[in-house]
């Protein structure tokens, strides 16, 4: 083979060779022969040191076993004997020749080191024959750094090293990778084409591929090193970071390729070995398989029940079993006798057949001792591989039995090959051919008769490869083939099986282009095959792992790639199969394909009505209505080498997060795939992406995968049918989805889809941009050729206006169908190439059906439009026409405001719920309270209707100078709608005038638009991210016993929200409305509200800062309680205390422990059955030793049920005196006035518990019926003071109380026996918000709706109204009863809240899981309880529910250590989890942590006071102290306390680096005190077990207290400051004190306020903080 000369050098050789130069060694193995000395797997000590001072190496045993002990000198290798300097290739080694490969002016000149005076092998490419002699360009950077250690070249075993510049290695195949990113630990991969499972391990496979492509840094550079070698080899992966290869033949010819970003590099490797092949459209669909249908009905059963359930599914295989005796060109006339028509078949129906083929001959032969033709024609041609004699056929073992092996490397190969492929398509027609078993493989071990001894079969050294043995499942290595020893071309044999079977598909098929797949490949491959992944498992991990073997045949040049949908191997459980059809419904080669012996996987199997059909359809379905854009990224594939698959780190290289993304893919540039890869999951997570930076977690049901479309993109669609050859006759579309400048870019390549040669074809060009003048989009569409082009015309539904326009002129006006604001679905447009067309576009989707089971004729019924135009997305199919609402009648403008009439458009029949009366006229008040405040209050002037009895900080004096009111209203007349603009900037931060305003008297909905999607708030319930995802998710509230989950109404109802508009201004909105509700997220943006009573009071708050919108708002609701300062100290509680003694045994640990320690608790295990009010006789010793370690500094809190047991035999004065007091919730007179009974945790009297019942069961038999206080009456609050004072004096001391179950709960539902009385609509109202269990009524697990309330003035309430307030009421009552009884400040913790409930108590965020994801949970719940007015939050440290993990429970401590509220607590039948449960090391952290809490105290008690006086938060998102940057808007997984200590907790297992954001400011390190010099970035923060990171803000003094094992003694400690300055050198701070629990202090000013100023007078002072003692 020629040698190839180019021109230009680039760099040095002494660059590249010269380890004499080397100053660093990194340690390389050694392994010029084969070892012997093994002992189980690894060498003895004593054989390998001989060994390797036999060769002149050194020898330094390791810790690490796979860290080499063997590792060359310096001085090993080559030395330059000669140079030529007027060599245009450059320097020449001898007696080594180097020359180098100068490609392109991308590519970089690279070595080809060989033996001047041997005859070595060379690979054969076809592709690689010659390349262009363009000089290249400098390299000013190493970046293949040959230096590191010495090349060895000797006969049978070469290696050479290299650094590189990063560890981001991609590539090296064919293996089962179980990440992309490689890790550079000393991993070892062999490569050497092998008929091997992909398992997970390092066998090599099927491909043999060295390549890899190396990402520099975050600036994109990058470079890819392709070594020409087909012999087998190893790469190892080293630290440093560097490569070694090893390969045991041929020479070192290096290709190196450069680019700028990932994907160039892709690009340019694949001009140097060919471009991907263009495959058919039909290609692009559905595909079945299966090895053994055993007969062609079974075939044609599959494909039946398949179409019968509409199954979108283009392509039938049929394995080997249609094979006689699996010969080659040959079918089964007895089981498969109508296979010569099979194909018409399937054509019938627009479907395409695929058959295999495999290279293995059979020497048998046929049926009836009739000959097999095939093998004596190749018989003929001499078409076999040989023995080593040159002449014998190699016989060995596949398939069919007995077999001989093509040689397709000779030309009489070759010919045979075209000719037998030839006469079977002339016999059984198909349309693509699928080959396998190309490696090639071999059920003996080399050949019948075994394989010689020497050393092509034994070579001296043998690669990692799989059996350690060169000729297992394969042929012998001294076999011969054309192109020479199948030594050197045995990874050779699967591309020249596709050398040849591409000249015989040419031959048959013609112009048609018909598809080839390939088991076996190799670079160059692709330019003319597909491949698949192998012979995988129904297994979770094997469907994991085809993504990044997706994305590494991307970057070898194999577009057409992917794995065995449902796994080829085992059966594939429902579950399994159906996350797989999702994912596999975006894997470019998509097929479901599984093996014989195991049940059928073909989707229909599963049932017709199975979730798995249904979700397999509709994610074929999107697939089919993308291929358009699937078509052209395969196009931009063939003709620029583009990836279609693609890593996400191809796109948004700048972000380091991305480069190890390998559980998400893209569809080119704009079509992310994020899919369920977890048994029992609904959620996953997607990885931070550059731009947007946002960690998300997904709700992704049974049925639902994660598709996100790239702001930016236009892509072409067209509407699905069952099969291409349909769907290719369907209008076609575009999907637009502008950028945040609203543009956007795409391409649409063309054609017919078949020929060859892509004769005649299209390219579309498309582009849109904002038109700023009309405030729509302009989509302008061109083209390289321009001949006029039409999309079939059809007509759009009535749902907004748009017109198309040429210039001035109005081309065609019709209506249209919008997907959403940003993104805008345009089908069935007859346009014209060329020219530019304007688009105006304005509508919202408002879902007129929210309910289940919206179909046309219920939709229209209610006057609304049913537009299933909406296929792709979540947004709703019924919705409001643009005039449904109510219309202006009557305006009055007052100074303070405005008054108006309405009236609901009568056009439109009722709402749709005729058990819901619509109320046609309502009156609308506006009322400007302050400059920053106003209320707008939509109600029934003619009937009273029930309003929140919540009182509300209203100013008498409303603001009537429209100067100094931060806002203005305008009034919207038809629809009706209010806007409310911020003065300053012109944002329209409320806008109500869109369709769908309804009101009637149990269904009131309005709808608004939002300035952003930023929307932070509404609760109780626990939401993924802080900021809310606005794509059409809708949230209940509704107070209920619920465990926190996702989309579960919780325990409070806040229905509250601050927005964040685009200038980085904020405004808060409270809807005054306490019956059950839900909001929904538009993604336009906007939000809609839905209530089921009352009246729509409105009050929002203008900021216009975050923290200022939580200050005006606590001004309006009341700011937070201070609590007392000891309620500050840590605590513990347990569900599950047996006795007293076990918390006498856990305060003697604690204290021997040292771990601070200030509240200690008793759950409902302290009462006689669970009574309120009752001491059980176990803990009868608990009044005095609670009285002696109060004594000792130590506080204890008792919990309080609001239910009252009445099923008593002994007298129970709780119950005696409150019924006497008549203070118990009842039935309205009118129906029964007995109480409402109900049955929550009392136990009847005299009964044993048999506690491994059935929870229902224990309720049935063993829970006393209970009442439930009315703590609206004034005489429940005088009860219930007097039940607890009596507690107190006569039973047991106490220094705050908690409060439980107040939402309220029940344990049955409504009332015992489920029998509510009165209006059945109350308990299942005409419409029910998506509340958990909803389809159970509103009183599931709770009281009947219609139970009787009596308000504070005598007003008589239905509790379907006040349910929600009942935890509020309960509230107050409980706090005046603790200041009154105890004489001290105290507190009290509440588990149901509402607006203002932070007046009296803090809050837990409930009944938890020990998991990790809780923890991050805790820090939104945290942050949406300080926007909501509850300073005094925190989560049960490690978790309630289930046993707690070492690891997470000691991550949980850390994290909780800062909750304002910092409490572990578990529940009964759990493991202890306190921190001396555990061990020492747990012990030892947990002390520290709380050490530092103690230590920083008097700050936090600072910080509660600024609450309490001025309404500021004191959890606070860290987008309040810095909302001018974009970043922390959406950061949720760290938090400040105040302003200035920044806290960033490890959330995770296994994680010893947190990677947080610091702002932009200077931060110190807290436990160094040094000044970390980074700001305004995310950086890594090392994170050892027993550490949290901590940063404090310079510029801010922070109070401070040596601390001790209680407040009691830490508060008689002196205190100090820690004084951080700020860039100017200063800092300022405050300390409020004082004596930590008297009541009102604030209010009488018994306190001290102290402010603090610095100022730097050293250079000291302006990098580190100081502690200064006061």
């Amino acid at each position: 083979m020629g040698r190839r000369r180019f021109s230009g050098l680039g760099v040095t050789l002494m660059d590249l060779f010269m380890p004499m130069t080397a100053t660093a060694v990194t340690f390389l193995i050694l392994s010029a022969t084969t070892v012997s000395a093994v002992k189980e797997g690894r060498w003895t000590t004593e054989a390998c040191h001989a060994k390797c001072e036999a060769r002149g190496c050194c020898w330094s045993p390791r810790d690490e076993s796979n860290v080499p002990w063997c590792f060359f000198p310096t001085n090993h290798g080559y030395t330059v004997e000669s140079q030529d300097s007027s060599s245009p290739y450059g320097k020449t080694l001898s007696p080594l020749f180097i020359l180098h490969s100068c490609m392109r002016p991308d590519s970089f000149p690279v070595p080809q080191i060989y033996d001047p005076n041997s005859n070595r092998f060379e690979v054969p490419h076809e592709h690689i024959s010659s390349l262009p002699s363009n000089p290249s360009i400098p390299i000013s950077s190493t970046l293949f750094d040959t230096t590191i250690a010495p090349l060895v070249f000797e006969d049978q075993y070469i290696q050479l090293s290299a650094r590189l510049p990063s560890h981001n290695i991609y590539g090296l195949g064919e293996h089962v990778h179980r990440q992309y990113r490689h890790d550079t630990n000393w991993k070892t991969w062999p490569i050497f084409s092998r008929d091997s499972f992909p398992n997970g391990g390092t066998n090599n496979l099927y491909g043999h591929y060295p390549f890899f492509l190396c990402l520099e840094d975050e600036s994109g550079k990058s470079f890819g090193v392709f070594l020409l070698n087909s012999n087998a080899m190893d790469v190892t992966l080293q630290p440093a970071p560097a490569v070694t290869y090893r390969t045991i033949g041929g020479l070192l010819d290096f290709y190196i390729v450069f680019g700028d970003t990932p994907e160039q590099v892709v690009q340019e490797f694949l001009e140097l070995t060919g471009r991907p092949v263009m495959p058919p459209y039909w290609s692009l669909g559905f595909q079945l398989s299966r090895w053994n249908y055993t007969n062609l009905d079974i075939v044609k059963e599959t494909v039946e029940r398949n179409r019968a359930v509409g199954l979108p599914y283009d392509v039938q295989y049929t394995d080997i079993d249609y094979m006689e005796n699996k010969k080659d060109f040959t079918y089964d006339k007895l089981n498969y006798t109508e296979l010569p028509r099979f194909a018409d078949y399937l054509h019938e129906r627009g479907q395409k057949y695929i058959l295999i083929l495999d290279p293995a001959i059979a020497t048998s032969k046929r049926v009836g001792d009739a000959p097999y033709e095939s093998y004596d024609r190749g018989t003929a041609k001499n078409a076999w591989v040989t023995e080593s004699d040159g002449k014998t056929p190699l016989i060995g073992e596949v398939w069919p039995g007995e077999t001989v092996f093509p040689d397709y490397t000779n030309p009489n190969c070759i010919d045979w090959w075209v000719d037998e492929y030839e006469r079977f398509s002339k016999e059984v027609k198909h349309d693509a051919l699928w080959i396998d078993m190309n490696e090639v493989a071999n059920f003996k071990q080399g050949s019948a008769k075994g394989c010689d001894v020497n050393k092509l079969n034994y070579p001296p050294y043998i690669p990692k490869i799989l059996d350690d043995l060169m000729y297992s499942k394969t042929l012998c290595m001294d076999a011969k083939q054309t192109w020479g020893d199948h030594y050197d071309v045995h990874s050779l044999y699967g591309y020249s099986m596709v050398l040849a079977t591409k000249k015989a598909m040419d031959r048959v098929f013609g112009e048609n282009r018909s598809m080839m797949l390939t088991r076996s490949s190799f670079p160059g491959v692709g330019k003319y095959s597909g491949h698949w992944l192998g012979d995988n498992a129904a297994t979770w991990n094997d469907m994991k792992w085809a993504i990044p073997g997706m994305l590494e045949f991307g970057l070898f040049g194999i577009p057409y790639i992917g794995a065995d949908i449902c796994g080829f191997f085992d059966d594939s459980p429902e579950e399994l199969c159906r996350r797989w059809m999702q994912v596999g419904a975006f894997y470019p080669f998509s097929r479901n394909h599984n093996a014989e012996g195991y049940k059928p996987q073909d989707p229909a199997a599963y049932g017709a009505d199975s979730v798995l059909v249904a979700s397999s359809k509709h994610y074929l379905t999107i697939r089919y209505t993308l291929l358009p854009y699937l078509y052209t990224m395969f196009y931009k594939a063939h003709t620029t080498g583009e990836t279609v698959v693609r890593p996400v780190m191809h796109e948004f290289y700048s972000d380091s997060e991305t480069w190890t993304v390998d559980r998400q893919f893209l569809w080119g540039k704009h079509l992310l795939i994020t899919p369920v890869l977890d048994p029992v999951s609904d959620h996953t997570h997607m990885q931070k992406l550059t731009v947007r930076k946002t960690h998300m977690e997904m709700y992704l049901p049974a049925d639902k995968l994660g598709l996100h479309i790239r702001g930016g993109a236009i892509l072409p669609t067209q509407e699905p049918e069952v099969t291409t050859t349909y769907s290719r006759r369907n209008p076609m579309g575009l999907l637009i989805a502008p950028d945040d400048n609203g543009n956007a870019d795409g391409e649409l390549f063309w054609d017919d889809g078949d020929s060859r040669g892509i004769i005649s074809f299209l390219i579309f060009c498309l582009f849109v941009c904002k038109c700023v003048l009309s405030g729509g989009l302009q989509v302008c569409l061109t083209a390289i050729i321009k001949p006029t082009f039409y999309l079939e015309e059809a007509e759009l539904t009535s749902t907004g206006k748009f017109e198309f326009r040429d210039g001035s002129e109005t081309i065609t006006a019709k209506t249209f169908s919008s997907l959403k604001l940003q993104v805008l679905f345009l089908r069935d447009l007859r346009l014209t190439l060329g020219e530019t067309y304007v688009l105006e576009w304005n509508v919202i989707r408002i879902d007129c059906h929210p309910e289940e089971n919206a179909d046309q004729a219920n939709c229209e019924a209610r006057g609304c439009v049913w537009d299933v135009s909406k296929k792709c997305g979540q947004g709703p199919w019924c919705i409001y026409p643009q005039d449904y609402g109510y219309t202006v009648t009557s305006l009055r403008e007052r100074s303070s405001g405005l008054t108006l009439d309405i009236t609901r458009n009568r056009k439109y029949r009722s709402s749709g719920r005729p058990q819901s009366r619509d109320i046609d006229t309502l009156r609308v008040e506006i009322n400007y309270h302050t400059g920053e405040m106003l209320q707008f209050k939509i109600f029934d002037p003619n009937t009273k209707r029930y309003e929140v009895p919540v009182g509300l900080s209203v100013p008498a004096t409303p603001e009537t100078d429209e100067n100094k009111r931060l806002y203005k209203v305008a009034i919207v007349n038809e629809p009706f709608g209010i806007q409310v603009i911020r003065k300053s900037t012109g944002t329209v931060i409320w806008d109500s005038s869109v369709p769908g305003f309804t009101f009637s008297d149990m269904f009131i909905q309005v709808s608004t638009r939002l300035p952003s999607q930023y929307v932070y708030g509404f609760g109780e319930t626990e939401h993924l991210t802080y900021k809310h995802d606005l794509n059409y998710h809708t949230w209940g509230m509704f107070a209920k016993d619920q465990p926190p989950g996702y989309k579960m109404n919780c325990y409070g109802v806040h229905p509250f929200y601050m927005g964040l508009e685009n200038t980085a201004d904020a405004h808060g909105v409270l809807l005054l409305n306490s019956n059950a509700m839900d909001v929904t997220f538009l993604p336009d943006p906007a939000l809609t509200y839905r209530t089921l009573g009352g009246i729509l009071d409105f009050y929002m708050v203008l900021g216009p800062t975050p923290e200022m919108v939580v200050q005006e708002y606590t001004e309006l609701i009341g700011r937070p309680v201070l609590p007392a300062y000891w309620s500050l100290g840590f605590q513990l509680c347990r569900y599950g205390y047996a006795n007293d003694k076990e918390i006498a045994d856990l305060y003697k640990e604690m204290r021997a422990a040292g771990i601070p320690y200030d509240v200690q608790y008793a759950d409902i295990d302290y009462m006689e059955r669970q009574l309120d009010f009752v001491l059980d006789s176990e803990f009868k010793g608990l009044p005095a030793l609670v009285d002696s370690m109060r004594e000792e500094g130590m506080r204890f809190i008792f919990i309080l049920d609001p239910a009252i047991s009445g099923n008593e035999t002994q007298p129970y004065p709780a119950f005696e005196r409150g019924k006497a007091a008549d203070v118990f919730i009842k039935w309205p007179k009118h129906i029964s006035d007995g109480i409402v009974w109900g049955k929550v945790w009392p136990d009847y009297p005299n009964v044993i518990v048999d506690e491994n019942l059935d929870w229902d069961t224990q309720v049935q038999l063993y829970r006393s019926y209970t009442a439930f206080p009315d703590f609206f009456r004034p005489q429940t609050a005088q009860w219930w003071h007097h039940e607890i004072k009596e507690f107190y004096e006569k039973t047991m001391k106490f220094d705050g109380l908690w409060i439980d179950m107040n939402e309220p709960a029940s344990f049955v539902h409504g009332t015992v026996n489920g029998n509510c009385l009165g209006d059945p609509k109350l308990e299942n109202p005409p419409y029910m918000p998506p509340l958990e269990s909803k389809h159970l009524g509103l009183n599931h697990k709770t009281l009947c709706m219609n139970s009787e309330q009596i308000l504070s003035d005598g007003t008589r309430v239905r509790h379907y109204d006040v349910h929600n307030l009942y935890g509020w009421s309960h509230t107050k009552p409980t706090y005046d009863a603790v200041l009154d009884v105890t004489g001290k400040r105290g507190i009290v913790v509440t588990r149901s809240t509402y607006p203002s409930s932070g007046k009296w108590a803090g809050h837990w965020l409930g009944d938890n899981n020990a998991s990790w994801d809780q923890l991050y949970k805790s820090i939104i719940g945290m942050m949406e309880f300080s926007l909501f007015g509850i300073s005094y939050t925190g989560a049960d440290i490690c978790g309630f529910f289930n046993k707690a993990d070492y690891e997470m429970c000691l991550r949980w401590m850390q994290l909780g250590a800062f909750y304002p509220y910092s409490r572990n607590h578990n529940g009964k039948g759990n493991p202890r989890q306190d921190p001396v449960a555990w061990d020492k090391p747990f012990a030892d952290a947990s002390r520290d942590v709380l050490n530092i809490r103690y230590t920083l105290l008097p700050y936090l008690y600072t910080l509660m006071y600024e609450a309490h006086t001025k309404g500021n938060t004191v959890i606070r998102p860290l987008l309040h102290e810095f909302v001018d940057d974009k970043t922390t808007w959406e950061i949720y997984k760290q938090f400040l306390w105040g302003p200035a200590l920044l806290i960033s907790p490890a959330l995770d297992p296994g994680v010893t680096n947190v990677n947080g954001y610091l702002p932009n400011a200077r931060w110190y390190d807290y436990h160094t005190a040094r000044d970390v010099g980074v700001r305004g970035q995310m950086i890594d923060m090392p994170t050892p077990l027993d550490h949290i990171n901590l940063h404090i803000r310079g510029g801010y003094i922070l109070p401070w207290q040596k601390p001790e094992n209680t407040t009691y003694y830490s508060r008689k400690n002196p205190l100090g400051l820690i004084v951080p300055l700020s860039d100017s050198g200063t800092a300022e701070g405050s300390l409020f004190w004082d004596d930590g629990e008297g009541i009102d202090t604030v209010e009488t000013n018994k306190y001290l306020l102290i402010s603090f100023s610095a100022q730097s007078v050293s250079s000291l002072l302006c990098h580190y903080y100081c502690k200064c003692t006061l």
